[in-house]
């Protein structure tokens, strides 16, 4: 066990500059899927009557948060949730633990030492799907909370898909606080109306639009690459458009290979994309490139929904005045889910106050303290819609209804080693662009990893 602890806690260190984390830093700040389609389902059982946190008696004790949202909104929904807690329990000394700097990257680090240093934080945050189940669960550092769930009755509360995310084994390992959804395009209303463009929802219609803006002088599609995650994300999502989610999720189960003709045919439409990006894109983060969507400098962005937050909260913009959205080409009713949730480790000293942070975490009254000042929406289906704009409304929506899958580019769909390597690949990609060099190494990858039919 601990030699196999030891290659996880290797693996964390060298994907952190590569896999990003729903929320960001005070310096390069950048956002945190559904169901990893060979996790087993959690065994049903009849939830108790409990729907959201309720006072308990104080204990006297203390729980160490530890988490990386320490920039704007994510740290006001952080901070909401840490004022919650402290109305119901007194008398529990609570430490925010959150770590700045590089998307996660620092956060991750630090973790990865203390949870193999024997001293770890009483909860921390963990992207759900892969992230967890083949890092801290396999590595057998975190806790089950079968008992949580049925306590609180969230078997009933959270989508089932979303709890297959967070299980293995039967067993279920941790609290989902948030959703997002990557396959997003945010557009800039007055850029799209003036130029007589509609926004795409079709690859054809991508194309059109960005023809006709090019040939205005418009940069067609924000990018900022700088942090490589970004580009993974638009090709995951192009990917998602040309193999539908039931053929995507089989790349990460190994039913469908990587050199696959429809994935080729993904890497060649992504190239396509990319003739029609800032020349800067390298040089910008997510917030760059959002940016230029905001400021009528670029028509386009492809994001995780962080970057509504990140329009509302940080920029004033209001949704459908200023800015617009559509799904990504192709995937009207899907929905790349991203997720933050939140894991106990075994060997933390306070399991009860730690226990009391999760109910908090995953009652109505915290979901609705968080999300709204995030920008995600809840992951409790039973949450109050009127807290949410009207792109969280209509978010909240899709995602009872959409077909859920697992991101990629946020530590959800595939182990570490692959997720590393296919940063590594899309980012010489977009510098080469051999789509056949690409579609050999994804290949090799995905063998390499274990990631085979």
């Amino acid at each position: 066990m601990k030699r196999k602890f030891g290659v996880i806690i290797s693996a964390l260190t060298l994907t952190s500059m590569v896999l990003s984390a729903c929320g960001g830093s005070t310096t390069t700040p950048a956002p945190s899927g559904t169901q990893a389609p060979s996790t087993p389902t959690a065994a049903q059982s009849t939830p108790a009557p409990a729907e959201t946190a309720k006072p308990v008696a104080a204990s006297g004790g203390k729980v160490e948060i530890f988490s990386w949202w320490t920039g704007a909104g994510e740290e006001a929904g952080l901070q909401g949730l840490i004022k919650l807690f402290k109305e119901k329990h007194s008398d529990i000394e609570v430490i925010n633990a959150a770590v700045a700097g590089g998307a996660g990257t620092n956060a991750k680090a630090v973790l990865a030492s203390r949870m193999q240093g024997g001293d770890p934080p009483s909860a921390f945050q963990v992207h759900g799907g892969a992230e967890l189940n083949t890092g801290w669960v396999a590595a057998g550092k975190v806790s089950p909370l079968n008992d949580l769930y049925n306590q609180q009755g969230w078997k009933e509360k959270f989508p089932k898909d979303l709890i297959d995310m967070v299980s293995k084994d039967g067993n279920i390992y941790s609290v989902p606080v948030n959703i997002h959804r990557g396959n997003v395009i945010f557009y800039n209303k007055k850029v799209l109306d003036s130029n007589g463009v509609k926004a795409p929802t079709t690859f054809d219609e991508f194309f059109a639009a960005a023809d006709a803006l090019k040939a205005k002088g418009v940069t067609a599609l924000a990018l900022g690459d700088k942090e490589p995650w970004a580009a993974t994300m638009l090709f995951e999502d192009v990917l998602l458009g040309k193999l539908g989610p039931e053929n995507y999720n089989k790349l990460w189960t190994g039913e469908l290979a990587f050199d696959d003709a429809k994935v080729k045919e993904s890497l060649e439409t992504f190239k396509k994309m990319l003739t029609y990006v800032n020349k800067d894109h390298a040089a910008r983060n997510w917030q760059d490139a959002a940016q230029l969507v905001a400021k009528g400098e670029a028509a386009m962005n492809v994001m995780g929904d962080w970057a509504k937050g990140y329009f509302t909260t940080d920029l004033k913009l209001k949704p459908n005045e200023d800015f617009g959205w559509v799904t990504t080409p192709n995937t009207s009713g899907d929905f790349m889910v991203i997720t933050d949730t939140f894991a106990l480790p075994k060997d933390s000293k306070d399991q009860a106050s730690a226990k009391e942070w999760l109910k908090v975490l995953g009652s109505v009254e915290g979901q609705d303290v968080f999300n709204p000042l995030k920008g995600s929406i809840p992951a409790r289906i039973d949450a109050d819609a009127s807290k949410y704009d009207a792109y969280g409304k209509a978010t909240i929506e899709d995602f009872k209804k959409s077909k859920l899958t697992p991101s990629l580019a946020h530590g959800s769909a595939a182990i570490e080693g692959f997720a590393t390597q296919a940063n590594q690949i899309i980012n010489i990609f977009v510098t080469q662009g051999n789509v056949d060099q690409a579609l050999k190494t994804l290949k090799q990858a995905a063998d390499a990893n274990g990631i085979k039919k």
